[in-house]
């Protein structure tokens, strides 16, 4: 491997040539092209800013390690690497989904039972992973489901029910890029890229892949926020616009009757 760009050359190789495929053959379905750009990477930008401290503080409990010359930078303990996949996974994962058609004819008023439904669902998320970081081998996989627990929250109370009756989308953008990451990560880690504590992990394994459940669960989670937040953007700008297109008419009509 070579010295100091270990990261950089994963980034390279395994994440910026499927992006730029994607980029070049996708179809945005999901909405226009200037939509789904635009919403893929302000889900980038909070993505990086949310993701940060987290990750950097798992790094410094030694939850995860990079090999030999796998790090070319670092800012505070969070090598240069991290920072880019921060941006470079939604942009991945943002593409894909948008080859796949939402309806977002219904309207943005959703019950409160159904909002606070969905933040209880994000509350049990949360509960299990308190319960998880009670032992030290529940660091990585109880940190990150309370990490992900308030993203959940967002999205679920926000637009749960819609998220549910457009849950072919939700699936199909969300498991694909989920099966590649966790190939190469699987890849990343026998390769010797960054090594995965035994002591801060359940030791729970995908069956056949040989991933650990704590990467399976974060790959899986990440992913899902962003599908879930972009299916939940396109569905927030076309109500928006369809009510300017009906104070548009109103006003056309208003003015237009005298």
């Amino acid at each position: 491997m070579t010295a100091g760009v270990g990261y950089l050359v994963f980034h390279a190789v395994a994440i910026v040539p499927v992006i730029a495929a994607l980029a070049s053959v996708t179809r945005y379905r999901l909405a226009s092209r200037r939509d789904v750009l635009t919403g893929t990477l302000v889900l980038a930008g909070l993505a990086l800013v949310y993701t940060t401290p987290w990750d950097g503080y798992l790094i410094g409990r030694g939850v995860w390690w990079y090999g030999d010359g796998a790090v070319f930078v670092r800012f505070g303990a969070v090598p240069l690497g991290e920072y880019l996949f921060f941006v470079l996974q939604p942009l991945l994962v943002g593409l894909w989904a948008a080859r796949f058609r939402v309806e977002t004819e219904r309207p943005l008023s959703i019950p409160l039972p159904e909002r606070a439904l969905g933040l209880a669902g994000a509350g049990a998320v949360a509960a299990a992973g308190l319960v998880l970081l009670g032992a030290d081998s529940g660091l990585y996989l109880g940190s990150l489901l309370v990490w992900s627990a308030p993203i959940l929250a967002i999205q679920w109370a926000f637009g749960g029910p819609f998220l549910l009756a457009q849950w072919r989308p939700v699936l199909a953008g969300t498991l694909v890029p989920t099966l590649y990451l966790w190939v190469v990560d699987r890849i990343a880690i026998g390769v010797g890229l960054w090594t995965i504590s035994p002591r801060y992990t359940t030791g729970v394994d995908v069956p056949l892949l040989g991933l650990p459940i704590e990467e399976a669960v974060f790959f899986l989670l990440t992913s899902l926020f962003v599908v879930q937040g972009l299916v939940l953007y396109v569905w927030l700008v076309d109500q928006l616009r369809a009510v300017e297109d009906r104070d548009r008419q109103s006003l056309a009509a208003l003015f237009g009757g005298r």
